[in-house]
């Protein structure tokens, strides 16, 4: 019964259900961009480049046996994929900064900070 319940509060914790459901949301939004990047990057921007090397579809890119149009399909949705999370961790960092530390009240200055007040004070004499 021991290891059922150590189980259960590890499944449990937090950051475990937190990373399931980064995990979920994460496999939701591939797809969302890989429809984005098939279903209208690349007809919008890319069909007279594929047009001009004779491809219907970026999967039917090739140079020779080497077929590099998945390959840049996976780039372009990578590359959407990072600047959307860029945004939303500088976005969360926005909204979580802290504020900064409020300074000490004035105390009993050091000894290091008494000498250095000698010493501006002689100066200006």
């Amino acid at each position: 019964m021991g290891f059922i319940k150590e189980f259960k509060d590890f499944a449990m914790k937090g950051n475990v259900v937190d990373l399931a459901v980064a995990v979920i949301i994460g496999g939701a939004f591939g797809a969302i961009v890989s429809s984005l990047v098939d279903d209208i990057i690349t007809p919008l921007l890319l069909t007279p480049a594929l047009k001009a090397a004779g491809a219907a579809d970026i999967e039917h890119l090739s140079w020779g046996a080497v077929k590099y149009g998945k390959f840049l399909s996976s780039v372009i949705k990578f590359i959407v994929i990072a600047l959307v999370l860029f945004s939303i961790i500088k976005a969360a960092n926005a909204v979580t900064k802290k504020e900064e530390a409020a300074p000490l009240p004035p105390s009993e200055p050091s000894s290091t900070d008494k000498l250095l007040m000698q010493i501006r004070d002689e100066l200006k004499k």
